[in-house]
């Protein structure tokens, strides 16, 4: 992988588009308060037609949600790209999809949204693992802070913290993702070179021994030989049923990623259910499995 541009900062008055490239939009309310937070910083927001539709469990046809991506990127006063929530769907808009050549635009979102930001990393441009509409307002204060200093051009001078599992320290570049769709991205076209990267991972709703499925195809692949170091987030709601023998999602984890001989950190702040940090893809960070801490690498990134 290839450290990405990134996109010029932004600034209020700045004009951004609203897709829903995944599930369909359920969580109205929710949505609307994120609508808001931007609004409230003076963002100018266009609701890309289409962004309420829904065709059985997608936010419309992939004909129209690509339509809605891609009247976004090729509108010359559009910096920026909201994504409605996660979901299903995103990875069925990248099949024959090639990227219009654009001046680098943010993208910002998480979980389904994962296809998008590693495709987009591949035109060598860094989106944000990042809050979507329907979830920006329930971040907590710092979290949001997080996502506009970044944006806004301020950089990111405090490191997240979580849990070390030891290995000393590695720098590479930030390959966020949801695990589940970043496995179903394994040798395809979709799929970035791994070499040299920290790759972060969370999930959400998956039974614990369908994480160890997902992490032992990563292992039989060779896919967790390439990368650096490895930053986990949070899994929520992957406890086993009530009643059947199983292993918790953490010893999985552990059992599946331990002997890597890599740099770990667990129980970072980011990912479903509880504050979601900023993850900006395809820039340097350094990982401390001793310390526990995952710290942009420098502040001085250039802004194409």
């Amino acid at each position: 992988m290839k450290p990405c541009h990134i996109p010029a900062p932004l600034q209020p008055g700045d004009r951004l588009h609203v897709v829903a490239p995944s599930g369909a939009l359920r969580e109205l309310e929710a949505f609307h308060r994120g609508l808001e937070v931007w609004r409230s910083r003076g963002y100018s927001l266009i609701l890309g037609s289409g962004h309420d539709d829904r065709w059985g469990y997608l936010a419309g046809s992939d004909e129209n949600r690509r339509l809605q991506l891609l009247t976004a990127l090729k509108d010359p006063d559009c910096r920026g790209i909201l994504c409605v929530r996660g979901g299903y769907g995103g990875m069925r808009l990248l099949e024959d999809w090639t990227w219009p050549e654009i001046d680098p635009k943010w993208l910002i979102g998480f979980s389904d949204v994962t296809s998008l930001l590693w495709s987009l990393s591949q035109q060598g441009i860094s989106g944000i693992h990042g809050p979507l509409l329907t979830t920006l307002a329930q971040e907590p204060d710092w979290s949001q802070q997080r996502l506009f200093d970044w944006v806004e051009g301020r950089g990111l001078t405090e490191p997240l913290i979580g849990q070390g599992w030891g290995g000393g320290h590695a720098e590479g570049l930030l390959l966020p993702a949801n695990l589940t769709v970043a496995t179903h991205l394994l040798h395809t076209p979709l799929q970035p070179d791994l070499a040299g990267v920290i790759l972060a991972l969370e999930d959400v709703t998956e039974a614990p021994y369908r994480i160890d499925r997902l992490l032992t195809q990563w292992r039989l692949s060779g896919a967790l030989r390439q990368v650096q170091g490895i930053a986990l987030g949070r899994f929520s709601h992957c406890q086993a049923p009530a009643h059947i023998p199983s292993f918790t999602v953490e010893e999985v984890l552990h059992d599946r990623l331990s002997d890597l001989g890599i740099p770990i950190v667990a129980d970072l702040p980011f990912g479903h259910d509880g504050p979601n940090a900023a993850l900006p893809v395809g820039v340097p960070v350094r990982l401390d499995g001793d310390r526990g801490t995952l710290t942009i690498s420098f502040q001085s990134l250039v802004k194409d």
